[in-house]
């Protein structure tokens, strides 16, 4: 079960964002389907996160903390986990197209990227920003296809640089955490200096931030029901939890997202706020 990594099961909760800002959750046959893809997702992503500590295994051993993965420290079998990825990856893509072809091609989609990442993506710069980025991307398509619901032009953009300020902030914590062995660690950490780094998360926390703004001023008043200004105030927790987030990794933090969103109160709390607001405005 470690070595499937289930904390990080919680950034396939992007499948069911698409489909709550639609309103139609409260739909027995719309959250059925979507929470199919979101255990799809899970199933392939365990997956590529079995094949991955695979193929990495002799660096993770000269890692100072993924030497404790499952794999790496041999109490995971190589054969076992290589076994166990096939076995998810036909349960994940079977569950996809039990719910329509589109979401079975995007889940596919998925597992071939995040394949092709391990193989040797992730050692070439830059574009191993554009697969980390691209994969929170895929999970909301999903989302949207599993309820076949659509996806606002800004709702991508918001993903889209979200997911791109995540990623560079994680290169950095990885950078600051291995120190000077980073470039042996993982040759692509050599390639990016702190100051590039910065600049990607700045231009993408901009990005972001103004992308919600204006998806919350003119696309969610499509699906909002309540009356007041809930999307707008909405706003303020999701400013708060960017900005947070960003300090967080100037402290080192933010190697592992899920970690961090699993251990800091604020964000935790930014969430919450944020949810409920939300919630609030289109479905009450």
């Amino acid at each position: 079960m470690k070595a499937l990594r289930p904390r990080q099961w919680a950034k396939n909760v992007l499948v069911f964002v698409a489909p709550a800002a639609a309103g139609v959750l409260s739909q027995a046959s719309y959250l059925r389907s979507t929470v199919i893809g979101f255990v799809a997702f899970c199933a392939v992503s365990s997956a590529t996160y079995l094949l991955n500590d695979t193929l990495d295994v002799e660096s993770d051993r000269r890692h100072p903390t993924k030497c404790r993965r499952p794999i790496a420290s041999g109490l995971v079998p190589v054969p076992l986990a290589m076994g166990a990825a096939a076995v998810l990856v036909v349960l994940g893509s079977l569950l996809a197209a039990f719910v329509s072809w589109r979401l079975l091609v995007v889940v596919v989609g998925y597992a071939a990227l995040t394949t092709s990442y391990s193989v040797f993506l992730k050692q070439v710069p830059i574009l191993d920003l554009v697969i980390l980025s691209a994969g929170f991307i895929l999970r909301l398509l999903g989302g949207a296809y599993a309820a076949g619901v659509s996806v606002s032009t800004w709702f991508l953009l918001v993903s889209l640089f979200g997911s791109m300020f995540i990623a560079a902030a994680k290169r950095h914590a990885e950078k600051v955490e291995l120190g000077d062995r980073a470039a042996e660690l993982r040759p692509t950490l050599g390639e990016y200096s702190f100051e590039f780094l910065s600049m990607v998360r700045t231009a993408a926390a901009a990005a972001v931030m103004m992308s919600y703004c204006l998806w919350a001023v003119d696309g969610a008043k499509v699906h909002q029901q309540a009356d007041g200004p809930w999307a707008e105030l909405s706003i303020i927790p999701f400013v708060i939890a960017i900005l947070r987030y960003a300090m967080l990794v100037d402290q080192g933090k933010g190697a592992a997202p899920e970690e961090v969103l699993a251990e800091d109160r604020m964000m935790q709390l930014m969430g919450l706020g944020l949810v409920a607001l939300l919630f609030i405005g289109i479905y009450l």
